[in-house]
């Protein structure tokens, strides 16, 4: 190896360089520097290294014409550069300038006859020279990553003529780098998703910082990555900075992101090198791994009795934790005797089920229906079926509500005879009706008088029975038609007299409203009385209008 005591000669065009060798070995710098196609001192053969001792040169020799003291003359004479360093450290921060070579040629014999030039990049403002000794000083700090190297062209001439003593040479000086750059993440923070449930080693994303030092110069800019935040969950390559999970089956129901804090280091990640961090949001992307499951076994529902078909009776719903087209649930009923009345449909927007009456509902025929209700996940996930059933069911019961619905006549229709000349009082017949709710709320009767003959009869208002209110005469009406009206009671009034009389009074006052109250409160049914001769024994044909009852005169 060689080391401090001996110098290492180049060649470039027709001048010389001297390279000091420190720290590096020169069989290093010799390799590198001969495969840019520095040629040699010895014989002009390429890629072989000359060694000499400190002090001694070894040149080549050639003719020229040298114009000296107003003499000319050709000589043999040894001629070449000689300059001792190609590189300048960056960020010198001394309070001198920086040394960086020693500009010499052959010519020189100390007589100060020599002086020396330096033109290029940077000449003058930067790297300056001393004419007399030609050694080369750098008079800034220079930063490699604004610019690597300089070109400079250095020449020799003759101090009291000014000719060349050397054709111009062009070198270049080198800035040499240190590490005075951490690593960057230039899209720093950073957003990544990886599906939950995922094995280890599933690829989450990669992540690069850059290193502005030279790469290929020692290990400033070689980065090593690593997790200061994060583990066990996440794992990186130290050389790629490629994330994976490090744990598997991370459930995203029961941590759906995760923060990873990430180093880039320098030189290798040694001790001394620069670092830099940067963040990583990483979320669990859903995946169907929960079925949907009831929040309670039974559902209680109350509809009425007189709901119309297709009408919603309730809802019901199915938690799924999982997100988006994952958690849809669709609904059924379970097939039974008693789902037949109802029929259900999923909502997609809401993930409910709606209970909806399929068919009429009597209060009096049954009171309760109870049937189950299936709610399983619309998309399945082949992966988890292992997982079990994706499905749940529950009970629902639904309670029909009574409503207070109208008296019924026991009988479809209704006809009386009557005699004339029968005295008033005279009970000619009476009408039945019964509350079919389970209240079983008792009924009251009244008449409707919608003519002036209708007041000829009144009705019991308990009882039912109709009578006669004054005499009836055969030729000035042979039929009459009346209007009787069943309501029940109310369940707060306090005697039915007092009922009644309300009844009456609201009749009076509030005159064509009665019509819409009947409907609601009671049920209205035409009676047709025929009225005959007093000693008539069967009535003569006649037709009872509205109904069409035909009444056959009796044979005498």
């Amino acid at each position: 190896m060689i080391t401090r005591e001996y110098v290492t000669l180049f060649l470039v065009g027709s001048c010389f360089l001297l390279d000091y060798s420190s720290q590096v070995p020169l069989q290093a710098q010799l390799q590198s520097r001969t495969k840019a196609g520095v040629m040699s001192a010895s014989g002009g053969t390429r890629g072989k290294t000359v060694r000499a001792p400190l002090g001694e040169v070894i040149s080549l020799e050639s003719r020229m014409r040298l114009r000296r003291h107003g003499r000319s003359k050709v000589q043999r004479i040894k001629r070449g550069w000689v300059w001792n360093q190609f590189f300048v450290l960056e960020e010198y921060m001394g309070s001198e300038p920086q040394y960086v070579g020693k500009l010499h040629t052959d010519m020189d014999h100390g007589d100060n006859a020599v002086k020396y030039t330096l033109s290029g990049e940077g000449a003058g403002s930067i790297f300056t020279i001393d004419q007399i000794t030609g050694d080369i000083h750098a008079l800034v700090g220079l930063d490699r990553e604004e610019k690597s190297y300089y070109t400079l062209r250095a020449q020799a001439v003759d101090k009291h003529t000014g000719l060349p003593l050397e054709p111009e040479s062009e070198f270049i000086i080198k800035v040499q780098d240190i590490n005075d750059n951490e690593p960057r993440f230039p899209d720093s923070p950073y957003s990544a998703t990886v599906p939950e449930m995922s094995p280890t080693g599933t690829y989450v994303t990669q992540v690069t910082a850059s290193d502005a030092d030279d790469p290929t110069y020692g290990n400033s800019a070689r980065i090593v990555y690593s997790i200061l935040h994060g583990q066990p969950y996440f794992s990186v390559d130290p050389k790629t900075g490629v994330i994976r999970t490090a744990l598997a089956n991370m459930d995203r129901e029961v941590k759906g992101e995760y923060q990873v804090l990430l180093q880039a280091k320098d030189m290798g990640g040694q001790l001394g090198g620069l670092a830099s961090t940067t963040t990583i949001n990483i979320t669990l992307s859903d995946v169907n791994d929960n079925p949907p499951r009831f929040a309670k076994s039974i559902f209680h529902l109350r509809v009425p009795e007189l709901a119309s078909v297709g009408s919603a009776v309730g809802r019901i719903r199915a938690h799924d934790l999982d997100a988006g087209s994952n958690a849809e649930v669709d609904y059924a009923i379970v097939p039974g005797d008693e789902g037949n009345m109802f029929d259900i449909i999923s909502n997609g927007q809401s993930q409910e089920g709606v209970v909806v009456l399929k068919k009429t509902l009597d209060y009096e025929t049954k009171k309760s229906y109870t049937f189950k209700v299936e709610a399983s996940n619309a998309q399945l996930d082949p992966r988890f079926l292992h997982l079990g059933p994706f499905k749940d069911s529950a009970t629902v019961k639904v309670n029909v509500l009574d409503m207070d619905e109208p008296p019924v006549f026991t009988k479809p229709s209704y006809s009386m005879d009557v005699y004339e000349d029968t005295p008033p009082g005279t009970i000619i017949g009476s009408v039945t009706a019964h509350d079919l709710d389970a209240s079983s709320s008792a009924v009251r009767y009244s008449m409707e008088w919608h003519t002036e003959s209708d007041s000829c009869f009144d009705i019991d208002t308990v009882e039912g029975t109709i009578s006669t209110n004054e005499y009836l005469d055969r030729e000035t009406a042979v039929l009459h038609n009346i209007t009787v009206v069943a309501t029940k009671v109310s369940k707060y009034s306090t005697s039915s007299t007092h009922c009644q009389d309300r009844w009456r009074q609201f009749f009076r006052k509030r005159g064509t409203q009665q019509e819409k109250l009947m409907q609601k409160t009671g049920w209205k049914y035409e009676i047709c009385v025929s009225v005959m001769y007093k000693y008539e024994e069967a009535p003569i044909r006649s037709v009872c209008r509205d109904h069409g009852y035909i009444i056959e005169p009796w044979e005498r």
